[in-house]
């Protein structure tokens, strides 16, 4: 069965930097397109950003624009999300997920059919 599986979250101050890592258990990189996703406590889970597996276009919602980038390494079944300039209200579980084709509605992945398991990222003084 094919996973998903994050890294990267920690504990950083306001201003610091953290780079997730989305790693694949099999080659899908190159054919799923791939969404990063996050949830605070008593918040709904809202799309962060999103690579479209079609043309490698990205995108990114308005709260992450200019701070975080997503990229992909298909040779190591990797996606990146670095995190730069961080603040308290980045502070949440951040997921990846994968989808076969998917479309990228702006930051939102359309569907997936794959999901890891979340990392912690809590952004605090």
């Amino acid at each position: 069965q094919l996973q998903l599986v994050e890294s990267g979250g920690g504990l950083v101050q306001p201003g610091g930097s953290l780079r997730l890592s989305c790693t694949a258990s099999e080659s899908i990189v190159e054919y799923y397109s791939i969404g990063w996703f996050r949830q605070a406590p008593g918040k709904e889970r809202e799309g962060v950003s999103c690579i479209r597996s079609t043309d490698n276009s990205t995108h990114y919602a308005d709260s992450a624009k200019g701070r975080f980038t997503i990229s992909g390494d298909n040779a190591k079944n990797t996606v990146y999300l670095q995190m730069n300039n961080l603040k308290p209200e980045d502070t949440a579980v951040y997921y990846c997920a994968g989808g076969l084709l998917a479309y990228c509605k702006g930051a939102v992945l359309d569907f997936g059919d794959y999901w890891g398991q979340g990392t912690q990222v809590t952004v605090s003084s």
